[in-house]
């Protein structure tokens, strides 16, 4: 392996270990952060998502109150605990783990919530800000991926980068995020004619899609940096269940000049950056003279 790993276990305890230093001197003035997380059905990877992002949230301080609801619920009683959650003084961020059961229209659901207590930064106001320059919450996954990003090279300006996936999740996020920090910028997808001639010419590759592997090591410019958002579960030719990632990891790495892992790279970075936004979301409804750090 000739990659230097990019270890986003390592850097979230590290943010992690900050942003408890500042949730608890907020304490002092007698705020402590409070998400609000919805979660809906018996899916067994949303709750184990869940029960990880609730354990992080108490490692900090913050306050983490789970409300969990039967898959058969209507879409005005989801509706309605949205608007309690949008209303409570004591609620400074709102959680909705996706996916949603099908009788729920999803995109009304994240419209609903307010969006200074949007933390996953899913709002179309929040999206407006962010494309605009005039601010925003980050989503959590992209923000995660640039902290790596600048690990291993802090200014990237004129770098070529390309982005495979276009959800509104990861992949339009992380292109906005890279344009912004001067990068050029080329988003492509799963059905991207040319696409491994593309990836070869960037310098930052982000990969996106939940696809196994996609990514090959003749994709890869020699010394690029890697970032690979995929988590996928599989089953090896000797019934071993694995996660692994959208990248071709141990041949990819040999060219790579920095690669996340999967597991152990983007994953706690997302959790450490939703965190991070519950707390400015704090911040930010609370006032400036509650400011902490």
């Amino acid at each position: 392996m000739a990659a230097a790993l990019i270890d986003g276990a390592a850097l979230a305890r590290r943010l992690n270990e900050e942003l408890k230093v500042k949730v608890e001197a907020l304490a002092v003035s007698g705020v402590v952060p409070r998400l609000g997380v919805i979660l809906v059905g018996d899916d067994p990877a949303s709750h184990t998502y869940v029960r990880s992002k609730s354990r992080a949230a108490r490692s900090v301080g913050i306050d983490s109150v789970e409300h969990r609801l039967d898959s058969s619920i209507g879409e005005a009683e989801l509706l309605a605990l949205v608007d309690q959650l949008n209303h409570d003084p004591d609620t400074d961020g709102i959680l909705i783990q996706l996916p949603l059961p099908r009788q729920i229209d999803v995109t009304k659901v994240l419209r609903a919530v307010h969006p200074a207590k949007d933390v996953d930064g899913f709002h179309p106001t929040n999206v407006g800000e962010r494309v605009t320059g005039a601010g925003g919450i980050i989503p959590c996954t992209p923000m995660g991926a640039m902290f790596l990003i600048e690990t291993v090279r802090s200014n990237i300006e004129g770098l070529d980068a390309v982005v495979i996936g276009m959800s509104n999740i990861v992949g339009k996020p992380m292109a906005d995020l890279l344009l912004s920090a001067g990068c050029t910028v080329t988003v492509a997808h799963i059905k991207t004619v040319g696409l491994p001639a593309i990836c070869k010419r960037a310098d930052i590759v982000v990969v996106a899609v939940g696809k196994p592997g996609l990514v090959r090591a003749e994709w890869i410019k020699p010394g690029a940096i890697v970032i690979d958002v995929g988590i996928n579960r599989i089953v090896t030719s000797d019934g071993e269940k694995r996660l692994v990632g959208d990248v071709a990891f141990e041949e990819a790495a040999v060219v790579a000049g920095a690669i996340t892992p999967v597991p152990g790279g983007v994953g706690p970075m997302t959790i450490a950056c939703l965190l991070l936004n519950t707390f400015q979301a704090a911040l930010g409804r609370r006032g400036a003279e509650l400011r902490a750090g």
